[in-house]
C-alpha cells in the first residue's frame, strides 16, 4: 500500500523522501505542472526590498538572477523552504516569516515600524500568475509601492499517471496528500476522468490545511492540526499517520 503524493515536481521528490523516512511507500502524481513566463523588468525602477510567496517565482528567474543588483536586496519570504531557495539562488539578506502570507505581510510592515524600510519604498513582489491573496494592495495600503512580476505559471495536469492509475483500480493506495485547492481540484478531475474515482475517495484525503481540505468530500478529508494558520508539512504527516495508525 503507497501514500499517492500530488504535490508538483521537484518538491514531490523531497516529500517522497520525507514520507520513505517515516515508513511509507510512495507514488507520485504531481496534478500541477511548472511553467516559467519571461519577466520583463524596467531597469529604472529601483526596488527597496524582494517579498516572495513560493519557491517556484525564485525557480522562474534563477537562470537570470547571476551577478543582477536585485540579489543585493533584502528578501522576505513566506516561509523557510521559500528562504532556503532564495539563498540558493544568491540572494544574501534572506528573512522568513514562517507562515503564509498574512504573515509575510505583518513581517513587511514589522520591517517598517523598526525602520529597516522606509514609507512609500518601492518593493518587488515575485509571484506566480495564479495569486491566493492580494498581498500587494494589503502592502500599498500601509503606503508601499508593490510592482508585481509573474515568474510562473501551474498548468493543471488532465490525467492520473499509468501506475497511480493502476494503484486505484487495485486498491493499492491508502491515503492522498495535498498541498493546494488548485492541483487538489486537478486530482479529483483525473480520477474522475480515469475513472477510479469511487476508490480514489475512499481513502483519506490528507491536506496541508483546513482551505486545502474544504474541496475534498468532507468524510475523506483531514487537514493537518494547526495547518490553517501556519502550513507546515510535518503537522500535515502527522495527519496522515493519525488517519492511517490511529
Amino acid at each position: 500500500m503507497a501514500v499517492l503524493v500530488t504535490r508538483p515536481h521537484p518538491d514531490d521528490e523531497t516529500t517522497a523522501a520525507g514520507l520513505r523516512a517515516r515508513g511509507f511507500d510512495v507514488l507520485r502524481a504531481p496534478m500541477l505542472r511548472f511553467e516559467p513566463v519571461a519577466v520583463h523588468e524596467d531597469m529604472n525602477v529601483r526596488y527597496s526590498a524582494v517579498i516572495v510567496t513560493s519557491a517556484n517565482a525564485l525557480r522562474g528567474i534563477e537562470p537570470h538572477l547571476k551577478g543582477h543588483r536585485m540579489l543585493e536586496l533584502p528578501l522576505f519570504a513566506v516561509g523557510d523552504h521559500t528562504a532556503a531557495a532564495a539563498r540558493r539562488a544568491g540572494f544574501t539578506h534572506v528573512v522568513s516569516a514562517n507562515g503564509d502570507a498574512a504573515n509575510l505581510r505583518d513581517l513587511v510592515l514589522a520591517s517598517l515600524r523598526a525602520k529597516e524600510l522606509k514609507k512609500a519604498s518601492t518593493l518587488l513582489y515575485l509571484a506566480g500568475a495564479e495569486i491566493a491573496r492580494d498581498l500587494a494592495s494589503e502592502l500599498e495600503e500601509s503606503g508601499f509601492r508593490v510592482v508585481t512580476q509573474t515568474t510562473y505559471r501551474m498548468i493543471a495536469v488532465k490525467g492520473l499517471p499509468s501506475e497511480a492509475r493502476d494503484a486505484f483500480a487495485a486498491n493499492q493506495v491508502e491515503a492522498v496528500l495535498h498541498y493546494s485547492q488548485r492541483s487538489a481540484r486537478a486530482f479529483l478531475d483525473a480520477a474522475r476522468a480515469a475513472g477510479v474515482e469511487i476508490s480514489a475517495l475512499a481513502i483519506p484525503q490528507c491536506c496541508i490545511s483546513a482551505t486545502v481540505a474544504s474541496v475534498v468530500p468532507r468524510r475523506r478529508s483531514h487537514p493537518g492540526r494547526g495547518c490553517g494558520d501556519n502550513p507546515d508539512e510535518n503537522a500535515l504527516f502527522e495527519a496522515l499517520e493519525r488517519a492511517l495508525r490511529p
